[in-house]
């Protein structure tokens, strides 16, 4: 492999891949083996690349690291939620990369039990994520799973939550979360296949040798994922089956552990539901005809759809994304115009009422709610100037008392920043929503620096959120953006069916006009017009740039999903086969046709392209690492400009990078300081 300055040079060993009489040469596929030495070579030759073109912002990436951690209450205390007596809460200490979970029994002014600290078990790790922690119905025991490696595969483990001990019994391969039976011996958990896909629940007997497990439920359809889950009234247990576009439950009584699950309605195409429980009633909220969902009740002993009976409606524009519930509530979350409104109605008198947040564009949520007998809800609530803030909203008064307000050390004023929502006109008539965010300061007059950011896949819509991090840019002059593209359900479920499959072009096409319209209208410098993306957000960045390289100053492409051939064509591959439903299927000609059409890496040609940071890692569950790398090799090879081409390969993390509090910062910085610093800022 050469070095030289423009950065590591891959070999090329083309190999021929040929479906549907169409041949691609790849002359990267050899960077797909993870235990290779060359690879890895290869990957630490373009961190030393990285590493010396960034040697000159190194103080700069310091200071911006120390800026941003500076912003962060080092010594803090979520707000404690009450359930069955007790109060939990998690703190962090000054100078501890990690969180510390928390109880207290009867009042906020008892003794502190000490859940689980996760700072010494996370030592020795380069990385280290505990999660599912699950409390059994005696409070006795903690279980919860363990990550060392970042693949998002967990080992189940066990507390004894009176002696502190950790119990000898360990579950590995598993998704980290579990359920316990009433019982408060019996737990169900899912292990994932040897593609990472959840495919089996399991019963296990705590006090018994973890091979005496038993295998309750198997998911033989390879694109769909299964799950289990309590209701919130502790009755039930239920598992669920899911792939993009269908869905199924079963169910016992939590009391009954041995007992054989009961289907409650067995799985369609293209019909989508999900289960709540109160009293006698299962409470269903389903797209069936319904495209915007609606909520339909029935009986526990008669959960079929042929016994469904409307609740709540479907309506024209308005999502119905999620319920909560309470004994004499019914609280919806409504996605209205691109914004979720929570929607109370009081199940006695049938009167309803939105919450007024007073803003026009925030994000807003029902919190931790786990007492049925109350009338009042915990909410938490951000906008893009206002710090994340935790309130108990009171139903029947319509008052709110405010818990929380995220505390941001140092000069902050959140009168100092102004945010905006607007709706933009794109190239097919359709207007897209745009989320804005500046310093009072900056003027919209052509020469700010702006950085445009989006996701745009799967349905998953990005709200107007408060972002520390982001002070950073604002300060320095940037305005900061959020495209609701289609491929997100922003506007609902249509928008989303607009920017998938064989509409997925929308996705690129929306980013690229918004772009252009910030230009247009003076909020962004023409030649200071930045993009970033992660994930699929990452494929949104891969295809941007082939589409108008000269649109953008700097482009950053965090884990980026750039091989879509290649990788829906393997369906050894992590997600790869639930994910037919949001792509289309290659081996299909007409989706091979149009995924190759826009798929980055295989669009890559001899021109010029804007400055670029490329993440990923090693180890990487979601996007394989050779993705990204492949990409920047080829861009290396055909490319025709002298701008930056850097790849940052995290080889001890995964998809989600760094798990310390602090040590993801540094990813970050490094981010600033390439847009900073390509900025003139």
């Amino acid at each position: 492999m050469n070095i030289g300055l423009e950065g590591p040079v891959a070999k090329k060993v083309a190999k021929k891949l040929s479906i549907h009489g169409d041949t691609r040469i790849d002359n990267y596929f050899w960077m797909n083996q993870r235990e290779d030495k060359e690879v890895i070579e290869y990957l630490k030759a373009e961190n030393t690349h990285t590493e010396k073109v960034m040697e000159p912002l190194k103080g700069f990436r310091e200071s911006l690291f120390e800026e941003m951690k500076g912003r962060i209450k080092e010594t803090d205390m979520s707000v404690p939620y009450r359930k069955d007596g007790w109060f939990y809460y998690v703190r962090q200490e000054e100078g501890k990369e990690y969180p510390i979970y928390c109880r207290k029994e009867g009042s906020l002014e008892a003794g502190e039990d000490i859940i689980m600290d996760v700072n010494p078990m996370a030592e020795g790790h380069d990385y280290y994520s505990a999660s599912g922690l699950s409390l059994s119905p005696n409070k006795m025991v903690l279980a919860y799973g363990e990550d060392t490696v970042s693949r998002r595969i967990y080992t189940i483990k066990f507390k004894d939550m009176v002696s502190g001990e950790t119990l000898p019994f360990t579950i590995e391969n598993t998704t980290g979360g579990s359920v316990w039976a009433s019982d408060s011996k019996t737990i169900f958990f899912t292990k994932k296949d040897e593609t990472l896909r959840a495919f089996q629940v399991w019963k296990y007997e705590l006090g018994k040798e973890t091979s005496t497990a038993e295998l309750v439920y198997e998911e033989n359809d390879e694109t769909f994922n299964c799950f289990v889950y309590k209701s919130k009234s502790d009755k039930y247990i239920f598992i669920g089956s899911g792939s993009t576009l269908s869905s199924e439950y079963r169910f016992i009584s939590a009391d009954n552990p041995n007992g054989a699950f009961k289907i409650i309605q067995e799985r369609e195409p293209d019909f989508e539901y999900g289960i709540g429980h109160i009293g006698d009633k299962f409470y269903v909220h389903t797209n069936w005809n319904a495209k915007n969902f609606r909520l339909m009740e029935t009986l526990v002993e008669k959960p079929g759809k042929e016994n469904w009976k409307e609740v709540i409606p479907a309506r024209e524009g308005i999502l119905l994304e999620d319920i909560e519930m309470f004994d004499d509530y019914l609280i919806l979350e409504e996605r209205i115009a691109g914004i979720v409104n929570l929607r109370v109605i009081n199940q006695k008198d049938n009167t309803e009422h939105y919450v007024d947040f007073g803003e026009e564009a925030y994000s807003a949520y029902a919190s931790s709610n786990y007492e049925f007998e109350s009338d009042i809800m915990r909410i938490g609530y951000s906008s893009m100037s206002t710090p994340g803030s935790v309130y108990d909203y009171h139903m029947k008064t319509k008052e709110f008392t405010l818990l929380k307000e995220q505390e941001v050390i140092g000069d902050f004023d959140k009168a100092n920043y102004r945010s905006e929502r607007m709706m933009i006109p794109t190239r097919d008539g359709v207007k897209v929503p745009m989320s804005v965010v500046y310093h009072k300061d900056t003027k919209k007059d052509g020469t700010a620096p702006l950085l445009l950011y989006a996701y745009g896949s799967y349905g998953h819509s990005i709200d107007p959120y408060f972002s520390t991090t982001r002070l950073s840019l604002l300060d320095r002059g940037f305005i900061y953006v959020i495209a609701h593209i289609r491929g997100s359900e922003t506007l609902g479920r249509g928008w989303y069916e607009d920017g998938k499959m064989l509409n997925k072009k929308n996705t690129f096409n929306d980013f690229i006009d918004c772009g252009k319209w910030l230009v247009n209208n003076n909020y962004a410098a023409p030649d200071n017009l930045f993009a970033m993306g992660g994930s699929a957000g990452g494929l949104l960045m891969g295809a941007i740039i082939n589409m108008e390289p000269s649109m953008w100053k700097g482009v950053v492409a965090q884990v980026p999903f750039v091989d879509v051939v290649t990788t829906m064509l393997d369906e050894s591959i992590p997600l790869t086969t639930g994910e037919f439903d949001e792509w289309g299927n290659p081996k299909e000609k007409q989706y091979y046709d149009y995924i190759k059409s826009y798929s980055p890496y295989d669009n890559v040609e001899a021109k010029d392209y804007p400055n670029m940071l490329v993440t990923t890692g090693l180890h990487d569950s979601q996007v394989q690492y050779w993705e990204p790398a492949k990409w920047v090799a080829k861009l290396r090879e055909l490319k025709t400009d002298d701008n930056l081409l850097l790849l940052q390969t995290e080889m001890e993390f995964g998809h989600s990078g760094a798990s310390g509090r602090f040590e993801s910062l540094k990813e970050v910085a490094q981010e600033f300081a390439f847009i900073i610093d390509l900025a003139g800022k």
